[in-house]
C-alpha cells in the first residue's frame, strides 16, 4: 500500500522506549510528524540532529512528532528495542522512539527508506512525504522541507512541496 497525499493515514498504537503507548492516524488536536528511522543508518544518523530540533522549535506550536524503528532487528541487531532504549537514553530526544516490531505500520504508511518524513494534519490526513531537506549531508538545509511543510499547514495552507523522493537506507524488511 502506498499512502497517497490527502489520504486518512493509517491508525496505530506503538510503545515507546520507556514502555508508554502512542499512537497516531485518527483525527487529533495536533498536526503530526511521523518519521520512521533507525539506529544504524547513516541517512537517519546524518539528518537526525536536524529532525530533532524541528521537534524542539515546533513543540511550542502543537506539533508531535514520534519518531519509528521498524527495521528487523533479528538481521540488524543494533536496532533492537534494547538498542533504541540505550540510545534514547544516551541522547537528548525530544520525541518518543516507537517500535513496530511486526513492521505493520511501516507497511500501512508504504514506509520505504530511513529516515521517511509523513505530515499528517489534525484530520489524519497526509499532507507531506518524503525527505526532511535536499541533502542529509548539509546540516545548513534545517530540515527546510518538512518545517516549509509544517509552516504552511500551521498557516491554514497546503503545502506548496507535498511530496519529495524519500532518501536513505531501506527499511529491513523481516525475512
Amino acid at each position: 500500500m502506498t499512502l497517497r497525499i490527502g489520504d486518512p493515514a493509517p491508525g496505530f498504537e506503538l510503545i515507546d522506549t520507556a514502555g508508554a503507548s502512542w499512537s497516531a492516524g485518527a483525527p487529533s488536536t495536533a498536526t503530526t510528524v511521523v518519521v520512521f528511522t533507525c539506529n544504524h543508518c547513516p541517512y537517519a544518523l546524518a539528518w537526525h540532529d536536524r529532525i530533532a530540533q524541528a521537534a524542539r522549535d515546533y513543540a511550542d506550536r502543537g506539533v508531535r512528532f514520534l519518531a519509528i524503528n521498524s527495521n528487523d532487528s533479528v538481521r540488524y541487531p543494533r536496532d533492537s528495542y534494547a538498542a533504541m532504549q540505550a540510545r534514547v537514553g544516551a541522547e537528548q530526544w525530544p520525541m518518543p522512539y516507537l517500535h513496530d516490531a511486526t513492521q505493520e505500520v511501516a507497511r500501512a504508511y508504504g514506509a520505504q527508506t530511513t529516515p521517511d518524513v509523513f505530515v499528517l494534519d489534525s484530520e489524519g490526513r497526509l499532507r507531506y512525504r518524503g525527505a526532511p531537506d535536499a541533502d542529509y549531508d548539509d546540516p545548513a538545509q534545517n530540515a527546510a522541507w518538512l518545517r516549509d511543510a509544517l509552516d504552511a499547514l500551521l498557516s491554514g495552507s497546503e503545502p506548496s512541496r507535498a511530496e519529495t523522493k524519500p532518501v536513505g537506507c531501506s527499511i529491513k524488511w523481516q525475512q
